[in-house]
């Protein structure tokens, strides 16, 4: 599993930085992208990744300002060109749909598969084997959201070294282990499988905030993430403006991963006001209170292991 940036930019592009769209990889767990925010260009700046537009099925948008969204219909139009009849998910607030299906009819653009809407509302919002996502209202100017993926726990290891003790040795049978309760091993004895299987391992947990102020109440929302990420459009001295246009320090965000004992943080949303060398000091903010802080840039990957530990990494 493994998290790229498309753009990483606030309001409105700069040279730099282009305005946000994260792409979440899971195509190891489940053969498909799910895409978060979609602003303008975002689909060009997909071409610079090895990413196939049509292992995108699922989008989550967090608010609908424009450089969240105005990425969508083009992106949508363009899918339908290498998708064939795949559908798309698209989950956000209230008037997520009255936004594609006018800018899709006005357009004239034809889709050759089904797009599926959810209009969101608190708590959890989708389901499957391996996942659940849960939403949140944040504290933004209109309606705003942070999504929280959560991997249900991972079937434990294969002991090999114990498997070879016993005299099992390597072949099918390691598999037939792996997924049965009781195999019956080339010999025609029958084993219980569980002394050669390791604990179950724990998920991990992705939390992503759409903008927002800081909050005191998003604290639990992001408790043990594996990652959160957070926007942080402003630097810690512009507090004052971070509030007055409802959005976040790099100190807020840094508190806010400290205090709910997140295992890393990877900043973004970066307001066009900061030039690329100021980069550096927006993260030296950020680690000031949460060391384990990254600050993302455009088409930046970043892996996010299942051996990552589920506790804070910050100082006090």
């Amino acid at each position: 599993m493994n998290v790229t940036f498309l753009g990483t930019g606030a309001g409105m592009p700069s040279k730099n930085r282009n305005v946000t769209s994260i792409l979440l990889d899971l195509r190891q767990e489940l053969n498909e992208f799910w895409m978060f925010d979609c602003g303008e260009a975002s689909q060009h700046q997909i071409l610079h990744t090895t990413v196939s537009p049509r292992k995108i099925n699922k989008i989550f948008i967090t608010h609908l300002h424009g450089d969240h969204i105005f990425g969508l219909p083009g992106f949508l139009s363009s899918r339908a060109f290498q998708a064939g009849r795949e559908p798309v998910f698209i989950y956000g607030p209230k008037g997520i749909r009255e936004f594609v299906e006018t800018s899709l009819e006005i357009s004239g653009t034809r889709l050759s598969y089904s797009i599926y809407f959810k209009e969101l509302e608190e708590g959890l919002i989708f389901e499957d084997s391996k996942f659940k996502v849960y939403c949140k209202k944040l504290d933004h100017g209109i309606t705003s959201y942070g999504f929280r993926m959560e991997e249900k726990d991972l079937p434990g290891r294969l002991l090999v070294d114990r498997l070879k003790k016993d005299n099992i040795l390597p072949g099918p049978v390691y598999q037939q282990i792996k997924e049965n309760d009781f195999v019956t091993l080339p010999s025609g004895e029958e084993i219980d499988t569980s002394p050669y299987i390791d604990k179950p391992r724990k998920g991990r947990v992705i939390v992503l905030f759409g903008d927002t102020r800081y909050n005191e109440e998003h604290i639990a929302f992001a408790q043990n993430a594996t990652l959160l990420i957070h926007e942080a459009t402003f630097s810690k001295e512009q507090g004052q403006l971070a509030r007055d246009y409802f959005h976040s320090t790099t100190i807020q965000a840094a508190h806010l991963a400290k205090e709910a004992r997140v295992k890393r943080l990877i900043i973004t949303h970066i307001s066009a006001r900061f030039h690329k060398s100021e980069s550096n000091q927006l993260l030296q903010e950020a680690q000031s209170v949460f060391t384990n802080t990254q600050i993302a840039n455009d088409l930046d990957e970043f892996l996010i292991k299942t051996t990552e530990v589920h506790q804070g990494n910050q100082k006090d």
